[in-house]
């Protein structure tokens, strides 16, 4: 995404509250000629097994607008589903500890090269799967050609997330958080019931996909939907801001908005090889 900073993006500059609802502002984002504003809607801790239609009627709904569209993070909706593993629970076979010692590593997050992660991938998919995955993986890299691991494996398998060491929450230390179910069905239950315009992405610093849509936005792009939450308003550190509200401002002034200090990549890259020396960096959490 070409956006590197350090920390947590919810400056006190940029808090505000109304009708008992603690956001955050994100600024403006210009898409397809149109001007966004963004809020960050500050949550709670979301555990295993709550419900996401009350979370949104208890942080959205008192500052929603007919015509906003709310962002919902992949990893709260997961929780809600209760759709985890715990690493206790996961037996560690011999080809998840071999494979994972060939996978890329990077200073940006936790991938293949974690045994258990990988482990849930092979009971996921199947061995034959994910050996072929690794099979082509291995092969592309020597051309220069990243990502073809998880396009063969499967967009779950990318999905996985979790077993952070160092994650600010120790839930997320030994618990892996799959991709939601049925996210499109979510979004429906959610505008049926709550009257919300939602959609689900799976977002970091670095990429963002979008998961499921309202039958409201079916008319949208995922181009134009992933492009409104392009740089990541939720976060990557502790932020607890899941919910992102987008709202068209059109000609009308925005709110007063302090940016968040930005680093080169050179900057930032150097200073997660100096982190990762003290252990796995952080990585995303629950926005």
């Amino acid at each position: 995404m070409g956006k590197w900073y350090i920390g947590n993006l919810n400056l006190k500059e940029n808090r505000r509250e109304k009708n008992g609802v603690t956001y955050y502002v994100r600024g403006v984002r210009e898409v397809e000629g149109r001007r966004f504003e963004r809020y960050a809607v500050k949550t709670h801790f979301v555990e295993r097994g709550e419900d996401y239609i009350e979370l949104v009627r208890r942080y959205v709904l008192p500052i929603y607008q007919p015509g906003d569209i709310v962002s919902l993070g992949e990893k709260v909706i997961s929780m809600c589903q209760d759709n985890t593993v715990e690493i206790g629970k996961v037996r560690l076979g011999f080809w998840a500890k071999f494979l994972s010692k060939f996978a890329t590593r990077n200073q940006y997050g936790i991938g293949m090269d974690e045994p258990y992660k990988l482990q849930i991938a092979i009971n996921m998919k199947g061995l034959p799967r994910i050996l072929l995955a690794s099979f082509c993986g291995a092969v592309c890299r020597l051309f220069g050609v990243r990502g073809v691991f998880y396009r063969v494996a499967g967009r779950d398998v990318a999905g996985i997330d979790g077993f952070y060491k160092r994650s600010a929450f120790n839930t997320y230390h030994t618990l892996a958080v799959l991709t939601p179910r049925d996210p499109d069905g979510v979004c429906e239950k959610i505008e049926r019931e709550t009257g919300i315009i939602c959609m689900i992405a799976d977002a970091s610093d670095l990429d963002i996909e979008l998961l499921g849509r309202s039958p409201s936005l079916r008319d949208k792009t995922a181009e134009f939907l992933c492009e409104l939450i392009g740089d990541n308003p939720s976060g990557q550190d502790d932020e607890l801001t899941p919910f992102i509200i987008i709202r068209d401002i059109g000609d009308a002034p925005a709110e007063d908005y302090k940016p968040v200090e930005y680093l080169t990549e050179e900057e930032y890259n150097e200073y997660m090889r100096q982190k990762s020396q003290n252990g796995p960096p952080q990585d995303i959490e629950q926005g």
